[in-house]
């Protein structure tokens, strides 16, 4: 059976990170799961809030698991767009609200709302890889602008890169794979940007927005840049990855902003994802203010900077999320993670997020194992000349 040509080549060009996890899933068969330290996916093992299970098991034995509106039911449109509104600091309403599946869900959503083939999406490098995907999926383009040294916007940069094809600057803040909190003054520097580019939406990407160090604060995209999307979902604030639960939040101020929610609303259900998973639907609105203990995360960052203080590695110290964005002593990072492979250790090669030279390390794992690599990574180190 013949298989698509441009499927084949995205498959050679598949993500680092599942290449790894699938590396790590091997390993543990022979070795035993407590013999491979494995920091390749982020894939949260803190327990969702105690309320959010028991409303799942509550809401599941009520009769509501048929369709409803392809935006997803009015009522917790209105309850998220309540909640959404306090946090961002704009007047939302349930009709600027799209439920969907996941933030890769929603991102999808609305790329197929916004492009016409041969639109350009511009992407501040290091990124997830999986937006170049999305991209073509609906006929664009990905276009990368590196980040500054301290993995900050070059607003210049992106300046440079808008063109007459651009209809989208994607930014995720708190950031995969850095860390990242981008402060008030860039994103106050994009808003300036953007006012000259009114044909240009922003996408803000906050599935980790409530995993920040330090008292950070997230700025709020939708405050500050009119022309603003946000996608977000409960995948890491309450440990619900595989329940694929998310929204999309469109900027009240937004040009021509009921034609794009009304296209969002048509790609959720002409994708093929018909509407955001009922239960999950409802569990969030009962949920709405519950989040998993960042406590726990944030001694994990103190427990693996800690670890590669003492190897010698350095790193971006991470401001939010649950990644270590650390700088490969070797040029090929590939042949670093090797040496970590070889160590039972698996990281994910910079290269996967359009930044080569650097490793990624997801600490969203038990300290036990962080603390059990210790020594792999410590030799790996040795060998690569630190």
């Amino acid at each position: 059976m013949p298989v698509a040509a441009r499927m084949l080549d995205f498959m050679a060009k598949a993500s680092w990170i599942r290449k790894m996890f699938e590396e790590g899933a091997r390993l543990k068969s022979i070795h035993g799961a407590d013999k491979v330290y494995d920091f390749s996916l982020g894939n949260p093992d803190v327990p969702p809030p105690p309320r959010v299970i028991e409303s799942m098991s509550a809401l599941a034995r009520e009769s509501f698991h048929g369709y409803m509106p392809n935006a997803g039911y009015p009522e917790v449109r209105n309850v998220l767009a309540a909640h959404l509104g306090g946090i961002y600091g704009v007047a939302l309403t349930g009709e600027e609200i799209v439920m969907t599946c996941g933030a890769g869900g929603a991102m999808n959503v609305v790329l197929k709302a916004l492009l016409d083939p041969g639109d350009e999406v511009i992407a501040l490098a290091p990124y997830f890889v999986e937006y170049g995907f999305y991209a073509d999926n609906h006929g664009g383009r990905l276009v990368t602008v590196p980040c500054r040294d301290d993995f900050l916007p070059d607003i210049r940069a992106i300046e440079r890169a808008i063109g007459p094809s651009t209809k989208a600057i994607i930014v995720n803040s708190p950031n995969n794979p850095t860390g990242r909190v981008y402060p008030e003054s860039v994103i106050e520097d994009l808003a300036r940007l953007v006012r000259s580019y009114p044909h240009v939406a922003v996408i803000s990407d906050e599935p980790y927005r409530a995993i920040v160090y330090d008292a950070r604060e997230v700025p709020s995209i939708l405050a500050y840049i009119p022309n603003s999307i946000v996608v977000s979902s409960a995948s890491k604030e309450l440990s619900l990855a595989g329940e694929r639960i998310g929204y999309i939040a469109v900027n009240p101020s937004m040009d021509r902003k009921d034609d794009l929610v009304a296209a969002m609303i048509l790609a959720n259900r002409i994708l093929g994802f018909v509407n955001a998973p009922a239960l999950m639907q409802r569990v969030i609105a009962a949920c709405v203010r519950e989040r998993v203990d960042t406590g726990i995360y944030e001694r994990r960052r103190n427990t693996m900077t800690s670890v590669m203080d003492d190897t010698g590695l350095t790193y971006a110290p991470p401001e939010g999320a649950f990644y270590l964005f650390v700088r490969s002593p070797l040029s090929d990072e590939v042949a670093f993670c090797n040496l970590l492979l070889e160590e039972r250790v698996l990281a994910v090669p910079g290269r996967g997020f359009g930044w080569p030279g650097w490793v990624r390390f997801a600490y969203c794992v038990d300290e036990t194992v962080i603390l059990n690599a210790h020594d792999g990574i410590l030799r790996a180190a040795k060998r690569a000349g630190v």
